[in-house]
């Protein structure tokens, strides 16, 4: 069953040096898209790709209960927490495959006083408006998303995250680059991190120490 999500999104051109498969397609086709989270919206400019039992970075490589929301149907939210932080997650193949995309970054386009509250309430200096949402646990605190978005259908437009696959203008004059995904110890070298280079909103990457190719 083709992605829902990836259906009504057209794909920006990549730089990349292989035929990527086709969750990164995927991936790659939600940069410029807008994402609202309880009153902040942002346009994606940096995601990761996850490619479920055949890619043994991602939490669905073995299908548990935690992972079992990936293999349902598209559109939908996989929250996890790790080291304190929430991330968030587009499930976008389904039912079966499990395939997700990771949203590590994205640039504030409504809603910027809420998400400067957010991320400057346990804070000692203010958060920079390019940084408020750049990396994957900053991205969920300045939309307000935890675990209680879990499942969340985000084509559903009455619930409090949604994915606006219609909204993706105007898209930043730089080109689509794609690279190692970051922290991960396991098929570390896949080019399957795509982001807007140059942007200011996107993460540093940052390659774990015990990484295998």
């Amino acid at each position: 069953m083709e992605s829902l999500v990836f259906a009504m999104v057209p794909e920006p051109s990549v730089r990349a040096s292989d035929p990527p498969a086709p969750v990164a397609e995927q991936a790659r086709g939600l940069l410029g898209v807008h994402l609202t989270g309880h009153g902040v919206t942002i346009q994606l400019t940096e995601v990761e790709a996850y490619a479920g039992p055949d890619d043994p970075a991602s939490h669905a490589y073995t299908r548990t209960a935690r992972s079992e929301i990936m293999y349902g149907p598209p559109g939908r939210l996989y929250v996890y927490r790790i080291h304190g932080h929430h991330c968030a997650n587009i499930v976008v193949q389904g039912p079966g495959p499990a395939a997700a995309v990771l949203l590590r970054a994205g640039e504030v386009v409504d809603g910027v006083e809420l998400a400067r509250a957010r991320r400057g309430a346990a804070r000692s200096t203010p958060v920079s408006d390019d940084r408020l949402a750049s990396g994957p646990g900053n991205l969920c605190r300045a939309l307000g998303i935890t675990m209680a978005d879990l499942g969340t259908d985000l084509t559903d437009p009455a619930t409090p995250v949604t994915l606006d696959t219609y909204r993706r203008g105007p898209l930043p004059e730089l080109p689509v680059t794609a690279g190692p995904r970051v922290g991960v110890r396991r098929a570390a070298d896949l080019s399957w991190r795509f982001f807007f280079d140059g942007h200011p909103t996107v993460s540093g990457y940052r390659r774990h120490p015990r990484a295998g190719g």
